[in-house]
């Protein structure tokens, strides 16, 4: 990806509901934003979400807002150099280290690891990312590994196996299908 603007369409799979996001050029960095509204235990959910990383796609900032049913959501999360977490300015201590913020709401952030891993077909590699989780927004490590079975196919796995799906990704690296959560409807060339 150059410095191209691509943007993708999501519909969920396992609930109502759909997002949208882009990933573009931000000086030297990145940044991928977006927005999903979907369906909770009966309450409606509205998240954005902006997420800034460095030339190398490391996170360095991820700013959540939106509203779960009556409860707002606004939640700051800002990494420093020396790997340290902050959520809202307290250290989240768990997640020292980790390089890639993740939303487990959303299938947007597995291009943070896939476009700074760069894996070659056939190769893997396992990180721990700091875990957003929804509905609770706490901070949480993560052990992941992606393993490249193809130019457009990645197979993900977390909790040491006990999670394992087959993504299939666009040129960007922006999945564009992941079994039993989403499926994208609609892109835009990069």
């Amino acid at each position: 990806m150059t410095d191209a603007v691509r943007s993708i369409l999501w519909r969920r799979l396992d609930r109502p509901g759909h997002e949208a996001a882009r990933v573009s050029r931000a000086g030297a960095g990145w940044r991928l934003d977006g927005a999903a509204v979907f369906a909770h235990e009966g309450a409606a959910c509205s998240l954005a979400y902006d997420i800034a990383c460095d030339e190398a796609w490391r996170t360095v900032s991820c700013r959540v807002t939106g509203f779960l049913g009556a409860a707002r959501v606004d939640v700051d999360v800002r990494v420093d150099g020396a790997g340290r977490w902050r959520v809202n300015g307290v250290e989240c201590a768990a997640v020292a280290g980790a390089v890639d913020i993740d939303l487990n709401w959303s299938p947007s952030t597995n291009l943070l690891p896939i476009r700074r891993l760069g894996l070659a077909v056939g190769a893997a590699a396992t990180v721990t990312a700091a875990w957003l989780r929804f509905p609770s927004f706490a901070l949480e490590p993560l052990a992941q590994s992606y393993r490249r079975l193809a130019p457009g196919a990645y197979r993900y796995e977390s909790g040491g196996g006990r999670f394992t799906a087959d993504l299939e990704v666009d040129a960007a690296g922006l999945v564009t299908r992941y079994p039993g959560f989403c499926e994208a409807e609609g892109a835009s060339a990069p």
